[in-house]
């Protein structure tokens, strides 16, 4: 079952399961040096055909973080409670992995969490270190990218914790956040998440296609704390369109809006 846009947060409770079974020691990874900021040079913003995005607030301190990750719990987010004109942008699978997207982040900062899913990914583990050192977050989004709720308990957990173990060897942290392929997810699906380490599954309220966005909610518009979908894809899968010029896009739509563009993991405390 999908549940984006329909949930703020969902606590779901989950008793008699070990929180690290399988991928190592306990507690929050360690962030990427770099903290992520949308650059405001005009020039930067305009070798990509774009315009700078609104200035983003400063991201709250840990006790302050709208979002609270118990241990013990998988709380279901699809958007953060926040009055920060802020959105959140994150992009799934990795199958894509366009040179000129490393360069488009490096100069704009607009900083993204990377879902990723190891099939996608594992001809090119680097390409996604290079954009983690620009201070995005790397979280998981399973190992084949199957449906979750067709899977049993055990391969469900295969699926997360083999993905928390590549993920933490090759990019130095151990994921927090998890997110269903297709969106759909169970009771289980939560069970296999927090005994894979996991603190979170996240959803969305938008998902970016070619052109423009598709809301969840009939108004079609941004709200603030809203978690926006995309993903790393290239001509073959958009119709000719680049990577870049698909990011662009997205990027005029939430300017159109008058949003800024923050870094989810800012808003989380999983301390």
């Amino acid at each position: 079952m999908r549940y984006a846009g329909r949930l703020l947060v969902v606590l779901a409770a989950v008793s008699g399961c070990s929180a690290t079974a399988g991928v190592g020691p306990a507690g929050p990874p360690t962030a990427p040096a770099t903290v992520a900021a949308a650059s405001h040079d005009p020039a930067a913003w305009a070798r990509w055909g774009l315009k700078p995005l609104p200035p983003a607030p400063p991201a709250p301190a840990a006790a302050d973080r709208p979002v609270k990750l118990v241990r013990g719990k998988a709380p279901v987010i699809t958007r953060v409670p926040t009055r920060d004109k802020v959105v959140f942008i994150t992009i799934d699978d990795g199958k894509e992995k366009d040179p000129a997207f490393v360069r488009m982040l490096a100069e704009l900062r607009v900083p993204i969490s990377m879902f990723l899913t190891n099939d996608s990914i594992k001809d090119d583990y680097a390409y996604f270190t290079r954009l983690r050192d620009l201070g995005n977050h790397v979280q998981n989004h399973t190992m084949t990218h199957p449906v979750m709720s067709l899977l049993g308990p055990a391969g469900q957990r295969a699926e997360i914790c083999g993905q928390q173990k590549i993920l933490a060897a090759r990019y130095g942290a151990r994921p927090v956040l998890f997110r269903p392929p297709f969106g759909r997810y169970g009771d289980s699906t939560q069970v296999a998440a927090v005994r894979c380490g996991v603190r979170a599954i996240v959803m969305w309220r938008e998902s970016m296609q070619i052109n423009d966005m598709q809301y969840d909610e009939p108004d079609k518009r941004l709200r603030p704390g809203d978690i926006i979908l995309a993903h790393f894809r290239g001509p073959t899968e958009l119709k000719g369109t680049t990577m870049t010029r698909m990011f662009a896009n997205l990027l005029k739509r939430i300017r159109a809006q008058g949003f800024a563009v923050a870094r989810l993991e800012d808003y989380l405390d999983v301390r």
